[in-house]
């Protein structure tokens, strides 16, 4: 029996492999865990807010790309009057006093109470919800039906002011949200944060317009319950989550007002 008979199908013990991973190679494993875990998340994150993120896409090619168009409800924050119509003379012609007749400036007042911010291009309706789960303190209650308001437009916070009243109103809306939760009103504040100091905000309330001038914009903790207070000044208070996607802060843009009509 010779030697190459007895290793026939047999390793030396020294070359068999040892079966314990290298820190190298649990770094590695690791890595590819962290990696995977990662893009899961991403991925699972731009599912859920898909329409938020390529708003604010498409907004930021078209502001680079300078194909962004102003937006049509610029004339609805207008202060600068009209001009007042004249009676055409009625020494002229029938054709020539036609010709003379000034355009009428008519503005159709919408009957429900409305948010019209032309930044971002958004008509908004305004909800209302009761004060009674916020008088009982109930505040589970209270999310919970403001949740249900958000549905159908944005939502007056209870317990602050109307536009026709002293003080500060408070208007909280939706940045993104579950893309099957129902309604058309999950993103309607997904640019709030392109607005900017001295845009203005016009506010529709019992046939009435409410025009205001943003004064302050800043990302606040959730605890900060300093923006709900009223204050003697008439302002208008919009609120939404911020960054996009998440609860961690919210976005607060204050506006003072400048004009009724």
């Amino acid at each position: 029996m010779n030697n190459t008979f007895l290793h026939i199908g047999h390793e030396p013990p020294e070359n068999k492999p040892s079966g314990k991973k290298t820190i190298k190679t649990v770094l590695k494993d690791a890595g590819r865990q962290i990696f995977v875990s990662m893009l899961i998340l991403v991925v699972a994150f731009v599912a859920m807010n898909w329409r938020a993120l390529y708003i604010n896409v498409k907004y930021k090619i078209d502001v680079w790309t300078g194909t962004q168009q102003e937006s049509s409800l610029e004339e609805m924050v207008s202060t600068t009057p009209k001009p007042k119509p004249k009676l055409a003379d009625t020494d002229k012609s029938t054709e020539t006093q036609v010709k003379s007749i000034p355009d009428l400036f008519l503005e159709i007042t919408p009957p429900d109470t409305r948010l019209v911010i032309p930044r971002i291009n958004q008509n908004i309706p305004v909800v209302r919800v009761s004060s009674e789960h916020l008088i009982n303190k109930d505040w589970g209650a209270l999310e919970s039906e403001m949740q249900e308001a958000l549905k159908y437009g944005v939502v007056h916070y209870p317990g602050t002011s109307l536009p026709n009243q002293t003080g500060n109103i408070v208007i909280t809306g939706h940045s993104s949200y579950f893309p099957w939760d129902p309604g058309r009103f999950k993103d309607v504040f997904a640019l709030l944060h392109e607005v900017v100091e001295g845009d203005k905000i016009a506010m529709y309330h019992n046939q009435k317009k409410y025009i205001y001038e943003v004064s302050n914009i800043e990302v606040v903790l959730p605890s900060n319950l300093e923006v709900l207070k009223q204050t003697p000044a008439n302002k208008l208070t919009l609120i939404t989550c911020t960054p996009i996607g998440t609860n961690l802060k919210r976005l607060v843009v204050t506006a003072e007002l400048m004009e009724t009509q």
